[in-house]
């Protein structure tokens, strides 16, 4: 073989060498930025989960006006809207959320029994506002419906308007609550609410910030979700057995003794 067919060879091993070299270095390129673009990905991934999760339960619609408290509203950062008897020797604690299902089944269950026990000096209430569905289901609905309650006890007619709610409560995905129109029309169930006082307070929103002050007083406070229901303290909602004939034996036994 001459020297010239050899160095021909010998080149083109060269050229063929430098060829699957150029080809090793774009493939590994190639794959360094897939995996970047992949990390890239996952941590966006994580940063969006991130905030949803940061954002559960919290309210979409920002409140950034001057808390005003309720008419009468007491406990600690005047947070509670009271029912019944100051002197009742047991008190329920509830945190409720209009839009919240669960609530209303509370509601519907033990309405009667503690109007009677309220009614009869036995049993005082405390009512606290929660926002959970609107942070969980999007909109502002339990926000809404939580000042028009406070817009009602400013008028002395929490009870009323509060029961009114949740007779009418639409369903959990339904944002019915938002509109103020609607909530100012449930008020016409209750005597002597419709009023321009209470329309007022219902467009303006004049207790939102209140109510904010509320649902994050009720994420401090770790509870599982709503209702939580307190007699004298102690959680009854979790008490698989608890009944409203229970209840109202355990009032009364505690105002006997």
């Amino acid at each position: 073989m001459s020297e010239k067919n050899r160095e021909g060879k010998r080149t083109a091993r060269e050229r063929l060498a430098e060829e699957r070299a150029k080809q090793k270095t774009v493939e590994k390129r190639r794959r360094a930025l897939i995996v970047g673009a992949s990390v890239v990905c996952v941590l966006g991934l994580a940063a969006v989960i991130g905030i949803v999760a940061a954002n559960a339960g919290k309210d979409d619609t920002e409140s950034s006006g001057p808390v005003i408290v309720p008419s009468g509203a007491n406990g600690e950062d005047s947070l509670a809207i009271p029912a019944g008897k100051t002197g009742a020797k047991s008190t329920l604690t509830v945190w409720e959320d209009f839009r919240c299902p669960a609530c209303k089944s509370f509601e519907d269950a033990y309405r009667s029994t503690i109007h009677e026990l309220t009614d009869a000096g036995q049993l005082k209430v405390e009512y606290h506002l929660a926002t959970l569905i609107d942070g969980n289901m999007g909109g502002s609905g339990s926000l809404k419906a939580a000042n028009a309650a406070a817009c009602a006890q400013d008028a002395g007619k929490f009870t009323a308007y509060h029961d009114t709610l949740y007779e009418n409560q639409p369903a959990e995905t339904d944002d019915a609550f938002a509109e103020d129109a609607k909530l100012i029309d449930l008020a016409k169930k209750v005597d002597g609410l419709d009023t321009p006082a209470f329309r007022s307070c219902v467009e303006d929103g004049t207790h939102n910030s209140w109510v904010v002050k509320s649902n994050e007083a009720f994420q401090k406070g770790g509870f599982s979700g709503t209702p939580s229901v307190l007699l004298n303290g102690k959680n009854i909602y979790q008490d698989q057995t608890m009944t409203p004939a229970k209840l109202k034996q355990l009032v009364q036994e505690n105002a006997k003794g």
